[in-house]
Order: structure tokens, then C-alpha cells, then sequence
């Protein structure tokens, strides 16, 4: 009925060491943190964060690697789905780093601790790379979408200088972005926020698709955005869900999916979609009159 798009997400099939209730292949440990209106599942174990330097991880810590995966579980997933755009593969480290060593000490280890913070995203890129080459080994040519992220944004601006972000960050993901585009794949890169400091850095990197255009961030503005990055990148999100989504009136979603779609949308290269997981606060009413609006209209 709301004629949305499907997407088969493909990953292999864990086979590694057992791992306990409540925790993640890293050793991090997550509990249901509840929010109000919902509940979030939050790291509150951080097996990182009792160390100092490189020598006490490599001491006492075990690295995931590719090898604790079974990758031939991959065809089988995609058998009569071929129709549908393939999902896979890509890179987050630093969502990783945060989790293991806290996220406090994680910013802090950007300034205090750059060579830990080196070692450790080079051990989680190198896990993320290989995890990705083994599922475009599988099946060749058939992956259409690759995942590169990491969360740069608050409302107001950078929760991490450019400068770090250009040292730390982007290196690894031009990596990530030239063997998704050596396997004919376009890269879906993702940022929360105020981000727009860093898009032209992201476009050199070589990204396909910017998500998730919260433009109610500051310099965040969709005409702006479109001037000047519309030639060069497909915009997906948009859609509001600080308040429009969550606390608008029916009318007020669908005047913003119209606009989005004028103006994100002039000349193509926009896909319609919320800027962030639809919350449980907003009215169903809404949230079908976005998806409504959007068919009605054209949202690609």
C-alpha cells in the first residue's frame, strides 16, 4: 500500500567463538535503556576502555576477524530477489571504537591518544574491508549498495574537527568506497547533523548517496544544498522527524514531502525518505501521508 522499495540486506553467518547473552563479538555488553517513548539498546560494557596503550590491548585483547564468518550463505540469499536492490558490506569504525572504549574517552583519545586510536581503527577498518571483499566474492556484480558511516553531526555543527576528521576518517573510507566502486556498487554514506562542512570532502572521497539531510541542523538547508552539491551526489532522507514527522499536522508532512521533492528533487538525484528511524511518537497518519505524498508526487 505505501509502495515502498525494497532493499535485501546480504552479510555472512557467524561461526565464531561463542558469545554471551547481551554481548556483541567484540565484548561489548548492551542493556535496553528506556527513553521515554521507546526503548534504545545502549553499550554499557566497554572492554577497551581499561587500557592505556596498543601494548596492553595486544596483550589482552582478541580481534573478530573475517575468518569467524561463513560467507557461503551468501548466493542463497539473494535466490529469486535479483529484482531487488542488494545491500552489503561497508565500514563504521569508529561507531565500534566508541563502543569499546566509551564515548567520552573515545573523542578525548582523538587529542590525547592518536596512535591507540590509529591502531584500533586500523584493526577495525581491516575487518570491515575483508568482510566486505568476501561478500562481493560471492556474488560477483550483484552487490548494487555499500554502507560507509560515521556520525559527524550534532544540531549545531562537527562533533569532531575537519582536520581530525580528514586524518582519522576519511583515509580508511576512500578505501572502503574505491572496493565498493571496483565492485560496481554505490556507496550510501551516512552522518547525522550539521554536516555540511564536510561534504565536499565526502564527495572527493567518493561517495554515491548523502543520508539523511537533516536540514533542520544548522547549515543544513535543502535549496543550498541542492545548489551546490546537487550535480555531484543523490540526496536520501529529508523528511523530518525532529518535529514534522513526530508532532506536525498531516498537512505539514505533506507540504514538506512537496517541497523536498521541488527542490531536492529538481532535475532528480533525491530519494524520499525519513531523516532518521520513524519514532514512536509519530501519528500514523503522518507517516502514511509521507509515503502517500511521495508516490503521488514522484519521489525519485
Amino acid at each position: 500500500r505505501l509502495h515502498i522499495d525494497r532493499v535485501v540486506g546480504v552479510g555472512p553467518r557467524y561461526i565464531g567463538p561463542p558469545i554471551e547473552p547481551g554481548y556483541d563479538m567484540y565484548g561489548c555488553r548492551y542493556e535496553k535503556v528506556n527513553y521515554g517513548t521507546g526503548v534504545y539498546s545502549e553499550c554499557v560494557y566497554h572492554p577497551l576502555a581499561q587500557y592505556n596503550s596498543i601494548e596492553e590491548i595486544e596483550r589482552n585483547y582478541t580481534w573478530p576477524t573475517a575468518d569467524w564468518f561463513d560467507y557461503s550463505v551468501i548466493p542463497d540469499q539473494i535466490k529469486g530477489r535479483e529484482m531487488y536492490p542488494i545491500r552489503g558490506g561497508g565500514s563504521e569504525p569508529f561507531l565500534t571504537y566508541k563502543n569499546l572504549r566509551g564515548m567520552e574517552q573515545a573523542y578525548m583519545d582523538l587529542i590525547l591518544n592518536p596512535d591507540l586510536v590509529h591502531y584500533c581503527l586500523d584493526k577495525l577498518f581491516d575487518f570491515c574491508y575483508e568482510n566486505t571483499l568476501r561478500i562481493y566474492e560471492q556474488i560477483p556484480g550483484k552487490v548494487n549498495i555499500s554502507y560507509v558511516a560515521e556520525d559527524f553531526g550534532s544540531q549545531e555543527g562537527l562533533l569532531i574537527s575537519r582536520e581530525h576528521i580528514r586524518e582519522f576518517f576519511i583515509p580508511r573510507m576512500k578505501r572502503m568506497i574505491d572496493l565498493a566502486h571496483q565492485a560496481g556498487a554505490y556507496v550510501f554514506f551516512h552522518s547525522d547533523g550539521a554536516i555540511r562542512e564536510i561534504i565536499p570532502d565526502m564527495i572527493e572521497a567518493g561517495i554515491d548517496v548523502l543520508n539523511p539531510i537533516q536540514w533542520r541542523c544548522k547549515g543544513m538547508d535543502r535549496k543550498g544544498l541542492k545548489r551546490d552539491f546537487g550535480d555531484k551526489v543523490i540526496f536520501h532522507g529529508g523528511v523530518d522527524n525532529q518535529y514534522t514527522l513526530a508532532f506536525g499536522s498531516v498537512e505539514e508532512v505533506r507540504e514538506e514531502v512537496i517541497y523536498n521533492i521541488q527542490v531536492l528533487g529538481e532535475g532528480g538525484g533525491y530519494i524520499l525518505a525519513p531523516c532518521h528511524n520513524i519514532q514512536a511518537v509519530s501519528p500514523p497518519e503522518n507517516v502514511v501521508t509521507m509515503y502517500e505524498t511521495g508516490y503521488e508526487y514522484g519521489w525519485i
